[in-house]
């Protein structure tokens, strides 16, 4: 446990944090919509919206970026709108196909590292930009960017985390923190071959059958985002902190909020454990188990010493507003 902070004190600022806070907005968006309907033409409740095309599925998401974020790192802002929108698309088991932008700026020049960083990205990952939407003639600049993608008939998404799976935790490490921000960039400068064979780990998973439930890391961290994954699949569990992957030197309490460019959750059934773990070790890329699901609906965190927190009781309060019915909503 990092110092200065014991388990109830780490748990109340995983719930306090501002990722955190962002996803508890979702839930009022989601019911003005009317997007918590059964009858709503494509459900919605994972990294994307999956929609039913012949013996498979379309998967089609979007990404908008804070502007003191795109002001502050705007090469990075591009770059990210490519990142982020790839591994979403991974996240539920499908290979994206193209992207577009929508881009809002005072001017040219302060759209040129935007664009860059957009470039840059989509070569290395090897997706191709097919249009969008510019406007550099702005007051204030803005970033947006959506993926479309294509899964087999097996997807990896939130609603399927059973009981008695195992929770394991996926994230690249080689990596650094874009001070001051909690990005943890392990993209950059990488070669483009290793971070699209990365991606490909996860449709590989879903078409195997190896595993039925994940999500991405978010801004939430790997804490918060468990707790999407365990509200839209009804189970509660356990997380044990000082297993979950952690760069060295990187306080636990800094990690928790942190948002890896390639971290996943991923629940297992615990026969399919062991070949869940070795193809992200045959990649170099830092895994294990940190948890255990259960029936309870109560997320709970574990120090060390083997003391436990409550961190999300979803008996008595929704995160997100998904799970009663199997449906909700992540945006």
């Amino acid at each position: 446990m990092s110092a200065g902070f014991d388990i109830q004190s780490l748990a109340g600022q995983i719930r306090d944090a501002r990722g955190v806070a962002h996803k508890r907005d979702i839930d009022a968006v989601v019911e003005r919509l009317g997007l918590n309907s059964r009858h709503a033409a494509v459900p919605v409740g994972d990294d994307c919206a999956a929609i039913p095309d012949g013996d498979g599925h379309l998967l089609f998401a979007i990404e908008g970026f804070l502007d003191s974020f795109v002001a502050a790192d705007p090469y990075f802002a591009g770059y990210c709108g490519i990142m982020v929108n790839l591994s979403d698309i991974a996240a539920m088991g499908g290979r994206s196909l193209a992207v577009v932008d929508a881009l809002w700026s005072r001017d040219a020049v302060e759209a040129d590292p935007i664009l860059a960083g957009l470039s840059d990205a989509a070569a290395l990952y090897g997706i191709p930009i097919v249009g969008g939407h510019t406007n550099t003639r702005a007051e204030a600049g803005n970033l947006a960017v959506a993926v479309l993608g294509r899964a087999g008939p097996r997807l990896l998404t939130s609603f399927d985390a059973a009981p008695g799976d195992d929770l394991v935790a996926a994230i690249d490490l080689r990596g650094r923190f874009r001070d001051p921000y909690p990005y943890w960039d392990a993209s950059t400068g990488t070669a483009g071959a290793r971070l699209r064979g990365d991606l490909a780990l996860m449709p590989g998973l879903a078409d195997s059958g190896l595993c039925r439930a994940a999500k991405d890391i978010s801004m939430a961290g790997v804490v918060g985002t468990a707790l999407m994954l365990l509200e839209c699949s009804n189970v509660g569990g356990i997380i044990d902190l000082d297993a979950i992957p952690r760069p060295t030197g990187v306080p636990l309490d800094r990690w928790l909020t942190a948002f890896p460019s390639f971290g996943y959750l991923l629940s297992v059934h615990p026969d399919c454990t062991p070949d869940v773990l070795a193809r992200f070790t045959e990649r170099d890329i830092a895994v294990a188990t940190v948890g255990k699901l259960d029936a309870s609906r109560v997320a709970r965190v574990r120090d060390a010493s083997g003391e436990e927190a409550v961190v999300w009781d979803f008996t008595v309060s929704p995160l997100i507003g998904c799970g009663q019915d199997g449906m909700g909503a992540v945006r």
